[in-house]
C-alpha cells in the first residue's frame, strides 16, 4: 500500500497554547512572526469564523528576488478554538482572490489550493505543541511539488520567528 503521510511540521513552544493560539488569530500578533526570517508581514487580514478568510502578505528582504509583497489566503473550514483550525491555502493576489502558483515562481505541479490543519495542544510544563499537516495530494507530482517548493523550510523559518515572538 502507497504511503499516504502528506506534510507535517511540529514544534513546542515555550508559551501556553493561548497564547500560541492567539498569534495564529490576532493580526497584530500574527505580523510579528509570518513569514521565513528576513521577510517582514506589512498586511494580515483574519476574518475568524468557518466561511471567513484569512489574506497574508509578505515582503521579502530589500533587493533580493522576494523584495515585493506575496499574498497567500484561504477560508476558514472548522475552527475549534484552542485547539484546531482547518483551511484552505493557496496564493493569492491582494483581496484575497486565488491565483496560479506558477505567478509566485512554483512549478506548474504545485496545487492551486490546498487543505491545511493546524492543532494547538497542550503540552508539559505550560508548553504548546503546534502540528501543521498538510494532506498528501491525490498526484505524485503534486506532492512533489509541493516538498520541492521549499514549504517546509519556510514554515521552519517562520516557526522560529514566531518562538522568538512568544518571549
Amino acid at each position: 500500500m502507497a504511503e499516504k503521510k502528506g506534510i507535517t511540521i511540529e514544534r513546542v513552544f515555550d508559551a501556553p497554547r493561548e497564547m500560541v493560539w492567539r498569534a495564529w488569530t490576532e493580526p497584530e500578533m500574527a505580523k510579528r512572526w509570518w513569514g521565513p526570517k528576513d521577510f517582514t508581514a506589512p498586511s494580515i487580514k483574519i476574518d475568524l469564523r468557518v466561511g471567513g478568510k484569512y489574506i497574508f502578505c509578505m515582503h521579502g528582504p530589500e533587493g533580493s528576488e522576494f523584495d515585493k509583497d506575496l499574498y497567500s489566503a484561504g477560508v476558514y473550514k472548522e475552527i475549534v478554538p484552542m485547539e484546531k483550525l482547518v483551511v484552505s491555502d493557496y496564493f493569492s493576489d491582494a483581496e484575497g482572490n486565488k491565483i496560479d502558483p506558477t505567478a509566485y515562481g512554483m512549478n506548474t505541479d504545485m496545487p492551486e489550493e490546498m487543505d491545511v490543519v493546524v492543532t494547538f495542544e497542550e503540552a508539559e510544563g505550560g508548553k504548546t505543541k503546534l502540528t501543521i499537516e498538510y494532506p498528501r495530494p491525490e498526484s505524485e507530482e503534486k506532492f512533489q511539488a509541493m516538498l520541492k517548493s521549499g514549504m517546509e523550510e519556510g514554515w521552519n523559518s517562520s516557526l522560529d520567528k514566531l518562538a522568538q515572538s512568544l518571549q
